[in-house]
């Protein structure tokens, strides 16, 4: 699949557009790029529109400044749209991409058709997380490549990580292509992110949330609370944070089923 490019901000931008029907946006999460989705693009444009964008400072995609707030993010898909003439999408964002998607959301309420939230929140940090996300920034400056391969091996469930040795080391390939500087702007966009639940109660289109069971980054029963006495379909994995990876099959059959319903 060849890659665009656009200008956003006097900086490069670097997304997929292939197929027609309904758009979907694919959104991927910290450290990960548009090659995330790989296994699931043949499939999902069988039937509908799929734009990939690398977010800001990750893939081919470009870094914005010291900081890559959510709203940046969410301004730079918004473009990409634009310059597709795309007026309504569905957003599917994993991890970060999620955050992404909701920050959209609250931007462009007119704009979007549907969201997903696979592996994600709709919550701010906790304290605890803000301080973890400033001990990755202290990290990541002192030992890079350390980190990173720390950090994605941690991703999966422990019962994943010998099953799926191949593919992780494949996941940590990809996200050594990361620039510091891009980790540095995501982690500290992601440690001041609003809490975005609000949308979870109110938003006038179907949301669906995937969460894994044995997710080392999210806590389940947590993560569980922000939907009570909402619309919201939940779709729970027995894995852990990469559930395009860990549950490859599932996860495709619940993004058909739920852009069917679209």
């Amino acid at each position: 699949m060849s890659h665009k490019q656009t200008l956003f901000k006097n900086t490069k931008i670097s997304y997929t557009d292939t197929g027609k029907g309904t758009a979907v946006v694919l959104l991927h999460g910290f450290l990960e790029n548009q090659s995330m989705w790989k296994a699931f693009i043949p499939e999902l444009v069988k039937k509908h529109r799929i734009i990939t964008i690398d977010l800001l400072g990750h893939g081919e995609t470009e870094c914005l400044g010291y900081v890559h707030t959510m709203e940046d993010q969410a301004d730079m898909v918004h473009h990409v749209l634009h310059e597709l003439k795309i007026r309504k999408a569905v957003l599917i964002g994993h991890s970060m991409g999620g955050y992404v998607a909701l920050a959209f959301a609250e931007l462009y309420p007119d704009n979007v058709k549907g969201i997903v939230l696979q592996n994600s929140t709709s919550r701010a940090d906790s304290d605890e997380r803000k301080a973890n996300r400033d001990r990755a920034i202290v990290a990541v400056k002192q030992n890079y490549s350390a980190f990173i391969r720390m950090s994605i091996a941690n991703l999966f469930s422990e019962d994943n990580r010998e099953r799926l040795a191949d593919i992780i080391e494949e996941v940590k390939l990809e996200a050594l292509k990361t620039p510091l500087q891009g980790i540095v702007a995501s982690l500290e966009g992601m440690k001041i992110r609003k809490d975005r639940e609000v949308i979870l109660h109110f938003a006038p289109y179907p949301i669906q949330i995937i969460l894994g069971k044995k997710d080392p980054v999210l806590n389940y029963n947590e993560n569980i609370e922000q939907i009570e006495g909402t619309q919201v379909q939940l779709t729970t994995f027995e894995d852990g944070h990469m559930s395009h990876f860990e549950n490859q099959a599932e996860l495709l059959a619940v993004l058909n089923g739920f852009l069917k319903r679209i």
